[in-house]
């Protein structure tokens, strides 16, 4: 939540966040420094929706996914591949037939 005490927020103006919680805060500034700038419209609404989700998306595609297959590379994977998912798919189809 962005609800961090006074003096964080003091730190904050110059230090970059280091908690969860101060990222949050400072996530919440840009957007109502947004809302502010543009005033609060379904149109801003959804311009920040957007912008966060393909932010998201982004920060995803582009950091999350290289670290864990990494990790899947490091430790070995949990999920059988597809082709034997497949295999499995069609042997409980001819049991059941």
């Amino acid at each position: 939540m962005p609800y961090i005490s006074p003096y964080k927020r003091r730190i904050l103006q110059v230090e970059k966040p280091v908690e969860c919680g101060e990222l949050n805060y400072e996530l919440t500034r840009l957007l109502t420094a947004y809302i502010e700038t543009r005033g609060l419209t379904y149109q801003v609404i959804n311009d920040i929706v957007g912008a966060l989700e393909g932010a998201k998306l982004e920060f995803y595609r582009r950091i999350a996914v290289p670290y864990e297959d990494s990790k899947i590379q490091e430790n070995g994977d949990v999920y059988i591949p597809v082709e034997e998912w497949n295999a499995v798919k069609s042997l409980l189809k001819e049991t059941n037939a």
